[in-house]
């Protein structure tokens, strides 16, 4: 029956393969553009797992249909401490990233065959809509780099394929310099590939933009996933897709992940803190609950006593699967290396974070009434959590602390995923990159103003001075939800000041009248009108 199941699935994956839509061919190019690399964050790439004895490819993150299995069979690993690198338990499979359209077919569409609830696993996906429509062309000006997420930020591996990619990216844009987008981790892949190899960075590279990106890393969802596993998809699609236990399993032999622990170095304003209520009992028997709270470093042991027994099953093998101190160890040196970095002088960065979301930042097991008795219990527990100011992921305070010479740093309502396709991302984006051609836009605020007139007059009789000043804008906002049917009254208001000087010799009066107008092209269309009178005894 299982085999037979198996069968019914790959024969579905291939006919939605058949029936998949093709992309419409682009219309418009900008020639002026320069090039843009998308890299992105923990599980951002597609993975294809390939049999070394066979050579048959199998996609195994992300797919929906036969996902946990095949995620368990061919994606589960262990940390070789020798090498830095995380290795498949399955000893003939490898991990591949696909390369098709120039390295953006792995970071698009996680699932391309997911026809149904697809939004779930879409990546830079409308960000690489909106470049097309503004200029950029496959292969020419707009490129991606999807790598193995399990692995650490600073493996070898990784980072000789990243600057084999700023080559094959500069040579194939005619010598231009390139615009680094990074979401997420990637911000920490960057970051490390900048450290420990400056001269290639400089060479090839003109500004780095980074998107919710962890530098001081995810405290209290790293917290989370290690004792309880991470749910990559929320809502229906979590009931066929891979369990977070599978998930947790995964992660605990990740480098990339134990990179994502709070920064030990960092000054945190809030230190995040794993807090437990237990039970304690005097030397009368007397016993009482008290909340315990640990910070990053004194965390480390309850780590360790709480997966002290954790194991899974693989080919019919009980395997021990704790927190690896191993990892630990190597990830608090590549913690180091990040905190080091440095900007090199004509590379501009830029900081893109998501706000208004409440984001998990202190992790909390057990209650007053029901304290926890063994640790070993907690991956079986419920977390609640200590909220802070971020995208659901990433806290405010990490991510606005990238340690380097930014040129701006710009918050942004939004989650961390979904931040990837909020339309003000896409006008700062736009504006940094210089494919707007729009010298008024303020990134910083979000609007353009522009001016349309101004008038001023002065005149002066019989010790009386009046000046008239009339002046209008349109301000071009992100006013998508407006409707444009309705017919709006306009704003008006007023404000009136009167000064008279000490002796009363000067008397002063100033009105001004300001109208905002909604108008039907997505504009406000402003005026001032103001008339100020000063008078002489």
């Amino acid at each position: 029956m299982a085999v037979l199941l198996e069968d019914i699935v790959k024969s579905v994956e291939h006919l939605l393969k058949l029936i998949s839509k093709t992309s419409q061919e682009q219309t418009y190019v900008d020639p002026t553009l320069d090039p843009v690399l998308l890299v992105p964050g923990i599980a951002g790439s597609i993975l294809n797992a390939v049999d070394s004895k066979t050579g048959q490819t199998e996609r195994v993150w992300v797919r929906i249909l036969g996902a946990d299995h095949e995620f368990r069979d061919k994606l589960w690993s262990r940390f070789n401490p020798a090498t830095g690198k995380t290795e498949c338990l399955d000893s003939d499979t490898h991990i591949e990233i696909p390369q098709d359209r120039y390295g953006l077919y792995a970071i698009d569409m996680l699932d391309p065959d997911m026809i149904i609830g697809s939004e779930c696993v879409y990546y830079f996906h409308d960000m690489i809509v909106e470049f097309i429509k503004w200029g950029y062309k496959e292969g020419t000006t707009l490129f991606g780099f999807g790598y193995d997420f399990r692995q650490s930020n600073r493996l070898q591996e990784t980072l000789d394929c990243l600057a084999a990619k700023l080559e094959s990216v500069y040579t194939a844009s005619g010598g231009r310099k390139i615009n680094i987008i990074s979401h997420s981790m990637g911000g920490l892949l960057t970051k490390c590939f900048m450290s420990l190899h400056p001269g290639i960075f400089e060479k090839y590279v003109k500004s780095w933009i980074a998107i919710a990106a962890p530098f001081q890393g995810a405290p209290g969802y790293i917290t989370s996933t290690f004792l309880n596993g991470a749910s990559f998809v929320e809502g229906w699609e979590q009931n066929f897709f891979i369990s977070k236990w599978s998930m947790q399993q995964l992660l605990l032999e990740c480098p990339s992940i134990y990179e994502l622990m709070a920064c030990l170095d960092y000054k945190w304003e809030h230190v995040p803190l794993l807090e437990i209520w237990k039970k304690r009992c005097d030397s009368d028997g007397n016993s009482t609950t008290v909340l315990e709270t640990y910070p990053p470093v004194e965390a480390i042991p309850i780590f360790m006593e709480a997966l002290s027994t954790n194991q899974i099953c693989y080919s019919g093998v009980d395997m021990d699967m704790p927190f690896n101190l191993e990892i630990l160890k190597w990830a608090n040196e590549t913690r180091k290396l990040l905190s080091s970095a440095k900007l090199p002088e004509e590379i501009k960065f830029y900081n893109i974070y998501g706000t208004n979301n409440e984001t998990p930042h202190c992790v909390c097991y057990g209650n007053n009434e029901a304290p926890v008795t063994d640790l070993r219990e907690l991956p079986t527990l419920q977390a609640r959590y200590i909220n802070v100011d971020g995208d659901g992921t990433v806290p405010l305070e990490s991510a606005k602390a990238d340690g380097l010479h930014a040129v701006a740093r710009v918050g942004v309502p939004g989650d961390h995923r979904g931040i990837l396709c909020e339309r003000q991302v896409f006008r700062i984006l736009k504006h940094w990159l210089r494919a707007d051609h729009d010298p008024f836009y303020n990134p910083v605020n979000d609007y353009v103003i522009l001016p349309t007139a101004f008038e001023m007059e002065t005149t002066k009789t019989k010790g009386m001075q009046v000046a008239s000043l009339r002046e209008e804008w349109e301000i071009v906002g992100d006013d998508d939800d407006q409707d444009c049917t309705v017919e709006k009254e306009p704003l008006v208001g007023s404000i009136t000041v009167a000064r008279t000087s000490g002796d009363r010799s000067v008397q002063e009066e100033a009105h001004a009248t300001l109208t905002i107008q909604s108008q039907n092209d997505g504009k406000n269309h402003v005026e001032l009108s103001a008339v100020s009178i000063s008078a002489s005894a």
